[in-house]
Order: C-alpha cells, then sequence, then structure tokens
C-alpha cells in the first residue's frame, strides 16, 4: 500500500487512553512494510504536555521504531532540522488528543495543516485519537470545552466525525442534532475503535476492545439514520498485528 492515502482515525485508544492494550497502534505501525518504523508524534492538542509526550516515548521503543516528536508551542521543537523535512521523512505521524481547536490553529500559523497534506498524498500514514481523529474530516463535534460543538477539521476526508461515542453520552445526541441541521454524512466512533481510510474511502473498521463499534450517520428527509459498521477485533489471531505488540505493551 505504499504511496496510497491513509488515515486511520480512532475514536478513543491507543496508548494514551489504553495502557497495557497495544492492539490499535500496532495495526498502525502494520501498515509500513519498514522493519523500524519512523513514528513522529505532534502533541500539539494538549499544548505540547511533558507528561504526553513522555508517555510516547516509553511506548514506542527506540529498539522497535524510531520515535521521535514534533513540538510548536515550545522553543526546543524536538527536532534538530527542518519541521517540513522532518516530517515528510517519516513512516507514521501520530496525532495526539485535546483541543482540535488549538490544533488547527497552531497547525495553521506554521504551515503545518499544509505539510501533512503533502504527507498524506505521499503515502505517509496519518493517525491519531479524539482531536487527532476529528482533523482529518470536513467537520466534526467537538466537546473538549462543555458544551458540543462543530468544528471544520482539514478536509482530508470529505465526512463529519464524532469521537468518543460511548464513553461522553452528551456526544451522541449532539451529532445526531447536528447532523439534523446540515452536518454532512459521516462516522462515529466508539473508544477503542477505529476507522481506516484508504484515500477518501472507508477500508476497515477496526477495534482494541471486542465491544467497541463504530457507525456511519446521515440525516435522511429531516430523520437520522445511524448504522452500526462491521468491525474486526483486533485479537491475538488477527493477521494485521504486528510482532511489535509485545514491546508496545512493556
Amino acid at each position: 500500500m505504499e504511496g496510497t492515502p491513509q488515515i486511520v482515525a480512532f475514536g478513543g485508544g491507543g496508548f494514551s487512553m489504553e495502557a497495557g492494550n497495544p492492539r490499535m497502534d500496532s495495526y498502525v505501525l502494520g501498515l509500513v512494510a519498514r522493519e523500524r518504523p519512523r513514528v513522529c508524534f505532534l502533541p500539539s492538542a494538549s499544548g505540547d504536555a511533558d507528561h504526553y509526550i513522555v508517555r510516547f516515548f516509553r511506548h514506542f521503543p527506540a529498539d522497535r521504531c524510531e520515535p521521535s516528536h514534533v513540538s510548536l508551542f515550545r522553543r526546543e521543537r524536538g527536532i534538530g532540522g527542518d519541521v517540513r523535512e522532518h516530517l515528510l521523512a517519516q513512516d507514521v505521524i501520530y496525532v495526539g488528543g485535546g483541543s482540535v481547536i488549538s490544533l488547527l490553529g497552531v497547525w495553521r500559523a506554521h504551515g503545518i495543516d499544509e505539510v501533512l497534506r503533502e504527507a498524506w498524498q505521499r503515502g505517509i500514514v496519518l493517525c491519531g485519537l479524539s482531536a487527532g481523529s476529528l482533523c482529518w474530516f470536513a467537520e466534526g463535534v467537538t466537546a473538549f470545552h462543555g458544551t458540543p460543538e462543530r468544528v471544520a477539521g482539514l478536509g482530508f476526508l470529505p465526512h463529519s466525525n464524532a469521537v468518543h461515542y460511548d464513553g461522553e453520552p452528551a456526544r451522541r445526541g449532539a451529532y445526531h442534532r447536528f447532523l439534523t441541521e446540515g452536518l454532512r454524512a459521516g462516522y462515529a466512533c466508539q473508544d477503542g475503535a477505529a476507522l481506516h481510510f484508504r484515500g477518501t474511502e472507508l477500508h476497515r473498521v477496526v477495534a482494541s476492545r471486542r465491544e467497541a463499534r463504530a457507525y456511519h450517520g446521515a440525516c435522511v428527509n429531516g430523520r437520522v439514520i445511524e448504522t452500526a459498521l462491521a468491525t474486526d477485533y483486533l485479537g491475538e489471531a488477527d493477521p494485521a498485528a504486528p510482532a511489535l505488540a509485545d514491546a508496545l505493551a512493556a
């Protein structure tokens, strides 16, 4: 799949939400043919929180991959060279959770939005949870500051997106309401589920938890139609789970 634009958008999960469960992150790294994938973390949505960066490096050990991070809120950016050059040299760009509004603002101020579009078009795998999921879509529902609200994303994926669909009950009601008010059709994900897109089309729904699900939502004649999507549990027997799962779980 080298050269194919790919995005894996988590409703919630990965190293920052599922300690001891490496399935989601292992699935993403398994999309890369390189033995030691180059993985760059963008913690912009958290304001480059120290604890988040530390957890990333603990979870992605240097003996199994080539981890790095780029900070936009600090004088020390985490890398020595040009940010664009560094991001375009990665196999995976992993975006953390937090405020999607703040994330988009700082990315646009630094031109990272355009670099990420170029990375996506080159086939570098883009992934992330929560804000790191919402950002790739044309529209989304964020509740980071309390009351759910609509937000315009980067538009790589021409759909809407809702995250934490089971963990925060108000989000489902808000997503349905926004669909009736003109929000474009799209996808909602529970924590532990992820949407894998090739190009702009949904390729597969995967889950790190047996019960996690994702849904397609659309408003038809003033009524919201929500459809549960077939989901593949990333259990031990899943052929997509790479061998570095044990290392990520350490």
